[in-house]
Formats: structure tokens, sequence, C-alpha cells
């Protein structure tokens, strides 16, 4: 017993933590594209933080449980109704065996995640329930949740203990503009001072081409290399920022190929990607350099937030 897909909206996939040790194989590890919000869903359901979820891109589609459970929802505000009545983000909600929950689009953000206490019973693939589409892998059939899809819960809880405490403030999403902040390189030096400074100088704009694997941006003006633009292919990390031949940037996602021939300027540090996750084409971006010690603290930083708010429901 657990969720029938009644409309799996625009996007809709089951992610965990992610699928690590395989990169060397071609094999991303994916994962959930707001790893903040994907996390805060898990605590608010009383899940450990890799523990799989729904993810919703720009529409979120309709559902019926046909079993009791406790849920949670965060990220995007997809206006989600419970039998018509208005349905409370970030916070811990009992549904009833025959209840129906239905998103709309996202009013605010790009990106929603939807927990089930207890989990979800999904097979892991390469030790993961994440959803890598470009390889039909994880997930439903190594795909996107279609109509009529059935989803087991892996237990059948129906109440929490101080469920009552489990609320958290909902997170505001920029809706014009967003800040990142970017430690330097690691082919930096690919680059003039003049033209590294450029990128940090001018602002850039999201384009249409922006999923799960990448995000590409038009800048103002476009970054030139010292030679080609191309290198010996090398590893890429989720927030790597690529400079192709034609100077305009591509972040790259969770669902990004493993290697890339491209020089890379910089990295979105680690607590920022949630801001560009739940970005949408059209967004204004600025960059703002930082240092890798910087980074760490903050990431280091947001793993103790988590761990108070975990604290704070018990």
């Amino acid at each position: 017993m657990g969720i029938l897909v009644i409309d799996p909206g625009l996007l809709t996939t089951v992610q965990d933590g992610g699928r690590f040790g395989f990169q060397q194989y071609g094999v991303t590890p994916s994962g959930p594209m707001d790893e903040r919000a994907f996390a805060l869903a898990n605590l608010l359901t009383g899940n450990a933080e890799g523990m799989a979820e729904l993810e919703m891109t720009l529409y979120g589609g309709r559902y019926l449980f046909d079993a009791d459970a406790v849920i949670a929802l965060t990220g995007a505000d997809m206006k989600p109704l419970l039998n018509g009545e208005v349905f409370p983000m970030y916070r811990a909600v009992s549904v009833k065996a025959g209840d129906e929950l239905a998103l709309g689009f996202a009013q605010s953000g790009c990106r929603a995640y939807l927990s089930v206490a207890g989990g979800m019973d999904i097979s892991p693939v390469m030790g993961s329930a994440s959803t890598l589409t470009g390889k039909h892998l994880g997930g439903i059939e190594g795909r996107k949740l279609q109509k009529n899809d059935r989803i087991a819960f892996a237990a059948s809880i129906s109440e929490l203990p101080s469920q009552d405490k489990m609320v958290l403030p909902r997170e505001v999403y920029p809706a014009k503009e967003a800040v990142l902040r970017v430690v330097a390189g690691p082919q930096d030096d690919s680059f003039s001072r003049e033209e590294f400074r450029k990128f940090f100088w001018y602002s850039a704009v999201i384009t249409d081409e922006n999923d799960r694997q990448g995000c590409r941006l038009k800048l103002e003006r476009p970054i030139k290399h010292i030679g080609d633009g191309n290198i010996i292919s090398d590893g890429i990390a989720f927030g790597s920022i690529q400079i192709p031949p034609n100077g305009q940037p591509i972040i790259m996602m969770a669902d990004r190929q493993t290697t890339g021939g491209y020089p890379k300027i910089g990295t979105v540090i680690s607590v920022d990607l949630s801001k560009l996750a739940q970005a949408r084409p059209g967004m204004r971006l600025r960059f703002i350099r930082v240092s890798i010690e910087l980074a760490q603290e903050l990431y280091l930083k947001e793993l103790r937030e988590r761990i108070r708010i975990k604290e704070s429901f018990h």
C-alpha cells in the first residue's frame, strides 16, 4: 500500500541521497537537485536524510494515498491541496487512505519534494534508488513517473511522536535574481586575468536549456579563452562551471556527465546549489568569488543546523 500516481506532473522522479562510487564507470551520483529541501523533507518525517523521496519539477501533479501515512512537502510552492483544502508545507502532516494530494504549477521556486515517514519501497540499483533517466537506472524503471504508477511505502506509519513539533519556516527563493558564491578553478588559468574578472563583473541569464544535467547561461559578454577552449577531459562536480569555446557558461547539475573537456572557471559552493536548483529560465545570476575555506565553513554550518533541527523534533 502506498501512492497511486493519477497525474505525474511534468517531471517527477524518485531521488535519494545519491549513487556514489561509480563515476569511474561513467555513472553520475544523481540524487536531488535541491539537497537542502530534500534533507528538510526527510527530517520533517523522521527519516534519515538520504531516504528516497519524490522530486517534482515546475508542475507537481496528483497523487492518491491508499494507506494512512505521515508526509511532508518542501521546496517550491506548488499550491498543494489535500482533498481540495490547502495543504501546509514544511510540516509533518498525517494523511488517510483515500486522500488525494494535488500540486499545481510552482508559484515560487522550481522543485518540490515529497517525503513519507518510513520511506518508499524502491529497489536500489548500484546502491541507490535515485533515478538517472539518461541511463535508465533507479527509481521506477529508470524513468520519470507515469500515470497509474504505484509506489509502496516501506513502513506503515500514521502518526509520529512529537509530530506537532515537526514544523519549519518556509524557504524563500529569489524571484528575479540570485547571487551564487563561487570557488575559483581548477582551470581558471585558461583565462586571462581580465577575462576571469569579467565573469564576476557581469551578470548572466538562465536560458531555456536548464535541466537536471546542466544549466546553460548567457553572459552579457562571453568569456574568451587563452587557448581554443578545450582541455583533456577530467572530472566534473555538482556546480562545476564549464566555459565552452563559445564563452557562455554551463553549470553542471545532479545528472551531469562524469567528465568533460571544457575549462572550469569555478564551482558554485554546495550551500548555494539550492538557489540554483530552484531558479527558472530568465532569472539573472550574479557571481561572487569566495575561498574554499569559507565554502567549507558554510557547509559545516549547514550540517550543524540540520542536527539542531533534528534534535528540536524530539
